[in-house]
């Protein structure tokens, strides 16, 4: 939050769509509208179901006008690939293929990531903006430099061969050392996108649930047809869910966890998806799926935690958003 981060994030799954009709076959599989994107350029989505819930979330980049690149979760790489193969068998000359072992990923996260990165590659990272990307060196190691993150701050996740990821590593340690960067695990790394409000597929995304429940409508192409689950989407778009993901601050001293259950007024109205003690904030934080009529900012819940009904609170989210 204050200097910079250095995660190893190289679990993550890569798969290349490409061929003549592979903007068609991305659009079918992908809830965002990747037409949008230039070459260059990334954007947050959803791979769902038929029935408009998500299989994962993942990142789609643009390497050329017919040649895209989607980073998956680690633990759905082989079930997302099969989905992503039927999804794309009707859109003709389109291939994905599953280039998972050919990448590893580092993200070099926080306020001085770019003052960081900057000697060690001839990418102008200033000119990126936030959700693009560029190809260049790091280290004197091929890279792929993308302005992105999972952390709600600036920085960069850096695509090298998994040979050199040892190199750039160190040749990052190293210039980060005056900036006090760190070495960070998942750990951390979750509490971090927790602080930002970022979705997790597992906890707070999964097969059960809809972009449109979670709050993520904007990850939507909603002017697009013919995507798989679109026809759900819009029907439970016009007709409200039923249930939304909120975020929630404890009122009482006690951490909600996944799986706990949400209440208000005596009656079961959810259920907690992830949360922690966030030791920025100095605050036990939540997310959780709560009834329509109890999402509103401002109402009172209460979490079972362990047996005992602990008193919280609807707060608007991302619980902390960075001011540069």
């Amino acid at each position: 939050r204050e200097r910079a981060g250095l995660f190893d994030v190289s679990h993550m799954g890569q798969v290349e769509i490409a061929g003549a009709n592979a903007l068609d076959a991305v659009q079918r599989i992908s809830c965002n509208d990747a037409d949008k994107l230039q070459v260059g350029q990334a954007q947050y989505s959803g791979l769902l179901s038929p029935q408009g819930t998500f299989i994962d979330d993942l990142l789609v980049y643009r390497l050329g006008p017919q040649h895209f690149m989607l980073v998956i979760n680690a633990s759905h790489i082989e079930k997302d690939v099969e989905a992503i193969q039927q999804g794309i068998a009707p859109c003709g000359d389109a291939v994905a293929v599953n280039v998972s072992s050919r990448y590893a990923l580092l993200a070099l996260q926080g306020p001085r990531a770019l003052e960081i990165l900057q000697p060690l590659t001839g990418v102008d990272l200033a000119a990126m903006k936030y959700y693009w990307f560029a190809h260049g060196e790091v280290a004197g190691v091929r890279a792929t430099v993308s302005r992105t993150g999972y952390t709600g701050e600036d920085g960069f996740e850096i695509f090298v061969p998994p040979q050199y990821a040892d190199k750039v590593w160190l040749a990052l340690m190293d210039a980060g050392a005056p900036h006090g960067l760190i070495p960070c695990g998942l750990g951390a790394r979750d509490t971090l996108r927790l602080e930002a409000a970022m979705s997790l597929h597992g906890n707070d995304i999964d097969e059960t649930t809809t972009p449109v429940e979670a709050g993520l409508n904007w990850i939507v192409g909603w002017k697009k047809d013919g995507f798989i689950g679109s026809d759900v989407l819009r029907q439970q778009k016009a007709d409200g869910p039923a249930r939304k993901l909120v975020g929630f601050e404890m009122i009482d001293r006690g951490i909600a966890r996944q799986g706990y259950g949400i209440y208000a007024g005596g009656e079961a109205v959810g259920t907690v998806t992830s949360g922690t003690q966030t030791p920025y904030l100095k605050k036990a934080i939540g997310l959780g799926y709560v009834a329509a009529a109890k999402a509103a900012h401002g109402t009172e819940l209460e979490i079972d935690i362990r047996g005992r009904r602990l008193k919280a609170v609807v707060v608007p989210t991302p619980f902390y958003k960075r001011t540069k």
